[in-house]
């Protein structure tokens, strides 16, 4: 009878410990604690206590428990389907609700429906149906986004008419915005590939508040995937593979990730083969031989050829393929039940990558470089990120992040008719803390306070030399002479320091609105030395620069009911010129860019407004927002004149070019809008789409801006059923005339538009401005299983020629693309 009176009461106390159920995290598998759980009575609610465990044995079976987190989405699952998953449950940052989606763009995980600035979020579910081969292929994709390439390995984003260094590019907390970011186009963007990526996040708009220097136009925030801990020991490992008929592209990733209850490690291997690319062959925009290959040179690859090569089929652009390689290695290990550690090292390489738009350069009615590519650009990353959770009134969370970078990039060029090669070599090591926190000022968690610093030390080297081949039997043998060349930034070498502290303050007033403001200060310091003098003079080689600045942002988020979201902005943002901005020497298109060691900060002050409308039980989301934004002492490249009035000659690599360099102006705005949708018609139909418009002038020149695209957009619809998914898109661009380029500063390659007029000794009679384009395109997915998937894409599917704006290579022409994904 005592045994049997022992066993009862075990089996009860077995049942009832099997009513605890434990709240994880999604993503890194850790405990949640702190999380309500009711009925939606709410006659019973509880609570998880530190340990991430509660009794829900009050709850009926056939009873719906929510779970509600601040910084998760609210979860709502009957009780017998906890019971089916062993009563351990994982909260996401995302939810069907589309205003349930928490992101970490403001250093503060934060639900949307908070945040007054435009935003777009990409997760990893969306890049695995995109499937894009660079990640600027993934940001052309964003609403709002678009992308300019001069050579098929790159892609320079382009955000509100802002471009370059006036976008801050973010990878896992560190900016990757260095010393070097140049006024124009950059390839940045695609050292980071889309297959290690867990998710993207972009805000529109001047950030400088939270980031700082550079981010007029938005902030661009990669999120790369995070090794999950388990309660069990486990090896997740994954294959992904994909190949693309347009430019014969393989691209291989392999991932192994272990997990443990202390530990979780990811390791995560990428490497792409890109062919030359072909472009489209349908000529709709009635330009017949824009954009063709006639003659290509073949002096790649140690290769040497006296004279261009023809062109067997000028659809295909010769010397556009490249190859890259991308690593990640990234640990989690929990120090304690409040405090975690991230360890983050990433790797990316590529091969030589030619400068396609520059190697299709005429001069005389021929091919003017043999030579023009990037050596291999190379970035290493090294961070370790302690994530503190202490929940203590004085500090409710924060993350302490500190960097290293290593960059190299170089140029290598020559011309027909010449056997000197050019060579320029950069390097820049780059040091970074951050330390960013935040405080709940009440208990609910409707007041908080997030306060943080920044300190980056950029190191920048540049080399250049150049070299004579000697050429035996047609074939290269070595260099027979060395000569001097020009550097890129000054010789002697040069830092860039910067450092900042901010305040960001978000209050709830009321259940239907939320205040945000924030103020920023920032300091940057800039010393560089010039030695050799050979090319260019100057007045000063030892220059420095100090400059500060205080940044202020405003937002008001108004909900007059569940369905409708008003938001209001009003921000500052500046940009500090950093080396390439005073120091840079190079040439493109017979002009000469020269050293101005005096231009200074330009600012930026904006204003928007945005509207959301929600239906279908908050599944489905309109949205608008309109802006204006004001430049102030804005920076712009434009002549160098004598003191007689003449445009001043600067001889570059044995040729004269007219001078330019980059100069502060007056007041200049850009404004626009963009509207979109995106959300369910059904539960088996999906659509989204977005069109935006973007207008830019100068006030004191009265000349179009730089970088603003035409009016763009795109359309998409996908119907999943069980397995099965099935998509179609279609992409669009509008005419951008040639009296909307801004000839002076060149930026938009206005010389590469379609030729109107041979004859004509004006630019803006000469050529025809950037062609409409439309394109269509379908996309497949089946699971085969829950470890086997296969993804099909059909891109431009009629085959449209048609070049990006102010881009220097034509876009893929009919794609076939077919990515499998296993897991094991």
């Amino acid at each position: 009878m005592k045994n049997l009176f022992f066993t009862i009461i075990f089996l009860i106390s077995g049942f009832t410990l099997a009513q605890k159920v434990k709240v994880l995290d999604q993503q890194t598998g850790k405990i949640v604690k702190n999380t309500s759980i009711f009925n939606d009575k709410e006659t019973i609610n509880i609570t998880t206590d530190v340990n991430g465990f509660a009794d829900i044995s009050e709850f009926k079976n056939t009873e719906i428990v929510v779970f509600s987190h601040l910084s998760y989405a609210v979860l709502r699952v009957k009780k017998s389907i906890i019971k089916s998953k062993n009563y351990i449950i994982y909260l996401t940052k995302e939810s069907e609700q589309l205003d349930e989606v928490v992101i970490s763009l403001f250093k503060k995980e934060e639900k949307t429906a908070r945040i007054a600035e435009q935003i777009a979020v990409l997760n990893a579910r969306d890049i695995q149906k995109i499937s894009p081969q660079t990640s600027a292929d993934l940001l052309a994709t964003i609403p709002g986004i678009k992308v300019q390439k001069s050579q098929f390995g790159g892609g320079s984003p382009v955000i509100r008419g802002m471009e370059s260094n006036r976008v801050l590019l973010v990878v896992d907390g560190v900016r990757m915005n260095n010393a070097i970011y140049r006024k124009g186009h950059l390839q940045s963007s695609i050292t980071v590939t889309p297959n290690m990526l867990d998710k993207t996040e972009v805000v529109f708009g001047p950030s400088s508040v939270v980031y700082g220097s550079d981010a007029l136009g938005g902030v661009i925030h990669y999120y790369t995937k995070t090794p999950k801990l388990s309660q069990k020991n486990e090896v997740k490992s994954q294959l992904f593979s994909r190949f693309s008929t347009v430019n014969q592209e393989v691209t291989t990733n392999v991932s192994a990730e272990i997990r443990k209850e202390n530990w979780a490690s990811l390791t995560s291997v990428s490497y792409s083969d890109f062919g030359d690319l072909k472009a489209g062959k349908n000529r709709s925009h009635g330009f017949k031989d824009w954009g063709r290959v006639f003659f290509f040179s073949e002096n790649i690859n140690g290769n040497y050829n006296e004279n261009p090569t023809k062109n067997s089929n000028s659809n295909i652009q010769r010397n556009t393929g490249y190859k890259q390689t991308d690593i990640l290695q990234k640990f989690f290990i929990p120090l304690s039940k409040n405090t975690d550690l991230k360890v983050n090292l990433q790797y990316s390489t590529s091969s030589d990558i030619p400068r396609f738009d520059r190697l299709t350069e005429l001069k005389d009615g021929d091919l003017k470089f043999s030579e023009w590519f990037y050596g291999p650009q190379k970035r290493f990353l090294a961070a370790t990120q302690l994530i503190l959770n202490p929940s203590k009134r004085w500090l409710e969370s924060g993350v302490i992040t500190a960097a290293y970078q290593n960059l190299k990039e170089s140029r290598i060029q020559r011309k027909f008719g010449s056997l000197n090669r050019f060579y320029r070599e950069e390097a820049v090591e780059v040091f970074s803390l951050n330390g960013d926190f935040s405080i709940a000022l009440t208990a609910d968690k409707r007041r908080t306070l997030s306060y943080g610093f920044e300190f980056a030390y950029n190191d920048v080297n540049s080399n250049a030399y150049g070299k004579e081949l000697n050429i035996v039997n047609g074939e290269i043998e070595g260099f027979s002479n060395d000569f001097k060349v020009q550097s890129r930034y000054p010789d002697g070498g040069s830092n860039y320091l910067s450092s900042a502290a901010y305040i960001d303050y978000r209050q709830d007033i009321n259940s239907k609105s939320t205040l945000n403001s924030g103020i920023r200060f920032t300091n940057t310091n800039l010393n560089a030395t010039w030695i050799d003098q050979t090319f260019i003079h100057l007045a000063e080689t030892n220059i420095q620069a100090n400059h500060s600045a205080v940044t202020a942002t405003l937002g008001y988020v108004y909900k007059p009911n569940k369905n409708w979201q008003i938001n209001s902005v009003i921000s500052s943002g500046f940009r500090s010129p950093n080396i390439d901005d005073i120091g840079r020497v190079r040439e493109k298109a017979g002009t000469v860019t020269v050293p101005n060691i005096h231009v200074t900060p330009e600012f930026a002050y904006n204003a928007e407004i945005g509207v959301q409308k929600y239906f279908n039980d908050r599944k489905f989301r309109f949205g608008a927002n309109i802006y204006y934004t004001l430049l102030n002492n804005y920076i712009q490249r434009d002549f160098v004149y004598n003191t007689d009035g003449s445009i001043k000659q600067i001889v570059f690599d044995g040729e004269f070019g007219n001078a330019v360099s980059n100069q502060n102006k007056d007041n200049a705005y850009i404004t626009g809008f963009t509207a979109n949708y995106l959300g369910k018609i059904s539960n088996s139909w999906r659509t989204s789409g977005f069109i935006t418009y973007t207008k830019g002038k100068t006030y004191d020149t009265n000349e179009p801006m730089s970088s603003i695209p035409p009016l763009f957009g795109q359309f998409e619809l996908n119907h999943k059923v069980d397995r099965f998914e099935f998509g179609a898109a279609i992409r669009f661009n509008a005419k951008k005339n040639i009296k909307d380029f801004n000839i002076t500063e060149g930026i938009d390659n206005h010389d590469l538009t379609p030729i109107v007029n041979e004859n004509a000794t004006e630019d803006l009679l000469k050529y025809g401005g950037s062609p409409s384009w439309i394109t269509a395109g379908l996309n497949f997915r089946f699971v085969v299983n829950n470890n086997f998937s296969v993804l099909a894409r059909l891109d431009n599917l009629l085959d449209q020629h048609y070049i990006e704006f102010a881009s220097g290579v034509a876009s893929p022409g009919r794609n076939l693309s077919v990515s499998f994904m296993a897991n094991f």
